[in-house]
């Protein structure tokens, strides 16, 4: 029998997948039935189920995105990470540390493009401590009262608190009443720790990073969660992690949207260390095929999200128009600047007028939110 493992592109689905299809209307599925889907399901049937609860748990008029920028302020990162094409030692040549100056010039920049929201992330840079980041959070909140800060992943406030010797919960605090006002999903990559050991051996467990997350949100602070895939896992660790992000939204109901992105291996040690490096290319190149089955997977799984955003930002325009049809309900960010997945060779790039075309094109109207994902402007 053949399977989407192998071919993620699967157009008949055997009738074990389609009663589960059917099920997944009605109620939650469990992991062995997820994996099912994964492995049986025709990649239309997929899409068609996801599209229809999609419709059902976010406005089915609307999809939305967020006029902001990434702010990337250093590339300084120890962990060493073998998916990562961007961090950089501090005695690099091209390791750098944006001054004051250079971050407010990209802030002011998403004000005058009519944003007034940044993603602002950097790498485990081994000296700076809390303190340092609570003064960068009040400079630009002083400067730019109404600016929203969706900043620092699990991985860095597990970082800086390591860095600072406090615990998560007190950076976690402190940055709050610092100026910030959400948390990025980054940092989850596949949420097993066998696969962790592997691609971050040095960054946050499954367990620490989850903890992070209710941390956050038992203060107010909400965010997203992502998942980045197509690298060493396997489909049962796609479902462990769809798990993992279901769970926590259970206990907390703090995520505001979910996103998955694939591995851009270009430049990436992994692709230098030859043992891990066949085990990707084994698998062969599955593609966007195997992202839109991923997508639709997650919109099933994810029974307790709104909010599922496309990544067109590793897809390309085509079909990040065309996950509108397979449980996205959310374009991201008009994308500025983009640091880190840009280092490892993606290059799409889109303009608000190109997002908006996107939405329209698809049958849909378009919205502004922020990134706490309240509507800011609907029909752009």
């Amino acid at each position: 029998m053949e399977r989407a493992e192998d071919n993620p592109g699967l157009s008949v689905s055997t009738p074990e997948a389609l009663a589960v299809l059917d099920d997944a209307r009605q109620r939650r599925l469990t992991g062995g039935e997820l994996l099912l889907l994964f492995e049986e399901a025709s990649l239309h049937d997929l899409g068609r189920v996801a599209h229809e609860l999609r419709m059902r748990r976010a406005d089915p008029d609307l999809v939305t995105y967020v006029i902001d920028r990434n702010v990337t302020y250093t590339n300084v990162c120890h962990t060493g990470c073998l998916f990562c094409a961007f961090g950089r030692r501090e005695t690099d040549a091209d390791a750098y540390m944006l001054s004051r100056e250079e971050i407010h010039a990209k802030v002011r920049s998403v004000v005058e493009a009519g944003g007034n929201q940044i993603l602002l992330q950097g790498g485990h840079h081994p000296r700076l401590k809390v303190e340092d980041y609570e003064a960068m959070l009040a400079d630009l909140k002083a400067a730019f009262p109404r600016l929203w800060i969706h900043g620092f992943s699990p991985p860095e406030i597990w970082h800086f608190a390591n860095v600072s010797g406090l615990s998560t919960r007190e950076v976690l605090r402190r940055l709050k009443a610092a100026g910030l006002d959400s948390i990025p999903g980054g940092g989850a990559e596949i949420l097993d720790d066998r696969v962790r050991r592997i691609l971050a051996p040095l960054k946050a467990t499954a367990a620490q990073w989850t903890g992070v997350m209710e941390e956050a949100h038992a203060i107010g602070l909400r965010s997203t969660a992502t998942m980045m895939f197509q690298h060493v896992e396997t489909l049962a660790e796609r479902v462990e992690h769809l798990l993992r992000v279901r769970d926590v939204q259970d206990r907390t109901g703090g995520f505001t949207a979910f996103i998955a992105w694939t591995f851009q291996p270009d430049r990436t040690p992994l692709m230098r260390r030859e043992d891990l490096a066949a085990r990707v290319r084994a698998r062969g190149y599955r593609g966007a095929l195997d992202y839109l089955r991923t997508l639709a997977v997650a919109r099933v799984a994810l029974d307790n999200f709104r909010n599922l955003q496309a990544s067109w930002v590793t897809q390309g325009k085509a079909i990040g128009q065309l996950s509108l049809f397979y449980g996205a309900n959310d374009l991201g960010s008009t994308m500025m600047e983009e640091s880190v997945v840009s280092a490892a060779g993606t290059v799409h790039c889109l303009r608000q007028e190109d997002l908006i075309a996107m939405i329209r094109g698809a049958g849909f109207r378009s919205a502004t939110r922020d990134n706490g994902y309240n509507l800011v402007r609907v029909g752009d």
